[in-house]
């Protein structure tokens, strides 16, 4: 919190450092800056989702994703790397949000917060855990899927192929440049680019609240689509890359950089997101459903690797879960607000014309 103390001068400075000063070499903005080219011209809107779901960042959550003995044999090799790491209890991990969702839980919630089919998505990653066959439910969802290796070409790529960090650098400079910004782990990165998204003209970026979307995919077989659409809605609340979503000084600076952001000092003018943001979503104007429920499995408890918590955890881990949920939920709701006004106009309706014309790529 030091950091968001200093005088605001030497905020600004930092701000100055963060989104001005620093630089990536010339071939890497290049390349990066030709993968946003090429992504713009398969659509004019397009989402980036940082999916971190590599083998090295699931085994280092310790969660499981109903892979059996094989995935746990697998995860667990590398998860080995880490010697300060405890043994961790994955079901525990997954109903306290400290897992990434699944790329099909991701599409999911995409499709239920209202965007379309047909919306473009530019993965930035690398390997899946499971390849292809994990992808699958996702590509479903938005058969418009997008990668590095699929709008480049492999001499293109060579220079930076067997360097990770260059790699990161170029998902970075095409997360940067994207409509809008999913990420599905909150880590460095995607801290980093919230912040720049916020500085630089305010461009939405999605974080998934991860504990109260665990609930809604156990339980969305016993719930029409637009039921759990709503549910989706009502759990991404201050989760959406809002404007005013979090107060001056709360999250790292990096993250939050509300010193060096201009404030609205006429009232009667409510702060908006970036309209390019909102393009991609289409919803209707009652309840804000998704248009239409998309065509996969259900989720169950087997699925993802046993029987419900209630059944598996003792009364003492029920009673340890239920007060950790109550205090993340209380730093949740001083954390993170929702203005009203940017709220209810926060989706684009169907009848908006630039909207028509970016469905229609």
């Amino acid at each position: 919190m030091l950091a968001n103390r200093l005088d605001s001068d030497l905020q600004k400075l930092r701000c100055r450092v963060n989104y001005h000063a620093l630089r990536f070499t010339d071939p890497i903005q290049e390349m990066g800056e030709k993968i946003v080219q090429r992504m713009r011209e398969r659509s004019t809107y397009f989402i980036a989702l940082h999916l971190r779901f590599e083998p090295d960042m699931l085994a280092f959550s310790g969660c499981y994703y109903g892979g059996g003995e094989k995935e746990r044999r697998e995860l667990g090799v590398i998860r080995k790397r880490w010697k300060t790491l405890h043994a961790s209890n994955p079901e525990k991990e997954r109903r306290h949000g400290r897992c990434p969702l699944t790329p099909e839980e991701v599409g999911l919630m995409l499709r239920a917060l209202g965007y379309r089919k047909n919306v473009h998505i530019y993965v930035a990653s690398g390997d899946i855990y499971g390849g292809a066959k994990t992808l699958a439910p996702l590509k479903a969802l938005f058969p418009n899927l997008h990668t590095k290796e699929t709008v480049t070409s492999k001499d293109e790529l060579a220079p930076f192929s067997k360097y990770s960090s260059r790699m990161a650098a170029l998902d970075f400079i095409v997360c940067d440049g994207s409509d809008a910004f999913v990420t599905n782990n909150n880590g460095n990165m995607a801290k980093i680019l919230a912040g720049r998204r916020r500085y630089l003209g305010h461009k939405r970026t999605i974080r998934p609240n991860a504990r109260r979307l665990y609930s809604l995919f156990l339980s969305r077989g016993n719930m029409s689509w637009d039921a759990f659409s709503s549910k989706v809605h009502m759990a991404q609340k201050g989760f959406m890359g809002e404007p005013k979503e979090l107060r001056p000084g709360r999250g790292e600076f990096h993250e939050n950089p509300s010193t060096c952001i201009c404030e609205n000092t006429d009232p009667k003018t409510p702060t908006k997101p970036n309209p390019r943001s909102e393009q991609g979503l289409s919803n209707g104007t009652e309840g804000r459903k998704a248009i239409t429920e998309p065509t996969v499995a259900n989720h169950t408890n087997e699925e993802l690797g046993g029987s419900s918590a209630e059944e598996d955890d003792t009364s003492e881990e029920k009673e340890d879960d239920t007060s950790a949920e109550k205090e993340d939920g209380a730093s949740e709701e001083k954390e993170e607000i929702v203005d009203p006004e940017v709220e209810d106009d926060a989706l684009v309706r169907p009848d908006d014309p630039e909207l028509e014309e970016v469905l229609s790529d």
